[in-house]
């Protein structure tokens, strides 16, 4: 497992979400209230980054721009169709204002 520094916290504002490289593994990196969440960018249904949809911040969801199917945050599973299968989701670790993701 390595922990990678993704950006600073600045980087991604409280409500809204950005994609990131890191190595051969994208991630979709959310930022609501104190908490950051890590979830593979890509859905399930088809190719298609899970980053350009909408954050749905009371229900900790982001739903894929493209057919609505609705991810958890939490546990990458989605909560509805289309999509079948849940995407990866990683650790995150806040220190000294940067954000790390653990990948495998």
């Amino acid at each position: 497992m390595t922990l990678e520094r993704v950006c600073s916290i600045q980087d991604v504002p409280d409500g809204e979400v950005r994609s990131f490289d890191l190595g051969s593994v994208r991630v979709a990196l959310a930022h609501i209230g104190d908490a950051f969440y890590a979830i593979g960018d890509q859905c399930t249904h088809q190719d298609v980054s899970l980053s350009e949809g909408e954050l749905l911040a009371g229900s900790c969801e982001l739903e894929c721009p493209k057919h609505g199917s609705c991810f958890s945050l939490e546990t990458g599973v989605p909560n509805s169709l289309p999509a079948t299968k849940a995407v990866p989701t990683y650790v995150v670790r806040i220190d000294d204002a940067a954000v790390y993701v653990e990948i495998d």
